[in-house]
């Protein structure tokens, strides 16, 4: 049935062609939980819209990650560990209750521009992936209710809690792809 006509307006001509919403089978509870943890994974991984992790880190000379790019305030090791710490700081709180988060904003931060040790930019890119996977694998899990709010939170959800991984993780990653190409080591794959 067409809605009474309103003077002045015209009716759209091709209403019979709108799909019956009504008609359409309803989601089963299961697909969309499923559906849900499958697009929130896959959004942690990133890549979608912008380089993922392993691309920005990867085959990063050694001599410049600790070099500022004019107009940038941070070096590639700062990125690298204020994501490592950032993310592996989201994840405790998202699953330990005793989880004491770093002090803001000094404590997300390295106190030095450069790597201190020739292994320690290795060991930060396998302690992100680890968290990250962590992270991922929380979101996977169905006993993991995405909805319920933290119990030792204030009103943070785990959907939340990955979301916002996410999204600090492309910002920063985004960082790392502008410095490469600043200081003249980005290759377009």
């Amino acid at each position: 049935m067409l809605p009474p006509r309103i003077p002045g307006r015209v009716r759209p001509r091709n209403r019979a062609r709108l799909p019956d919403l009504k008609a359409r089978p309803a989601m089963k509870q299961d697909n969309q939980d499923s559906l849900l943890r499958e697009q929130l994974v896959a959004v942690l991984d990133g890549g979608h819209a912008h380089a993922t992790f392993d691309q920005a880190v990867k085959d990063f000379p050694a001599e410049f990650r600790g070099k500022k790019a004019k107009g940038l305030p941070h070096t590639a090791w700062m990125l690298l560990e204020h994501l490592r710490i950032a993310q592996s700081d989201i994840l405790e709180f998202s699953r330990n209750p005793k989880h004491v988060s770093p002090e803001w904003p000094a404590g997300y931060w390295p106190k030095k521009e450069e790597p201190p040790s020739p292994t320690a930019w290795d060991k930060s890119i396998k302690a992100f992936q680890a968290d990250l996977k962590a992270m991922q694998d929380l979101v996977k899990d169905s006993k993991t209710d995405l909805f319920a709010k933290i119990a030792w939170g204030d009103g943070q959800t785990i959907l939340r809690e990955a979301l916002l991984t996410a999204d600090h993780n492309a910002y920063h990653i985004a960082q790392l792809v502008d410095l490469r190409r600043l200081l003249g080591i980005w290759k377009e794959s």
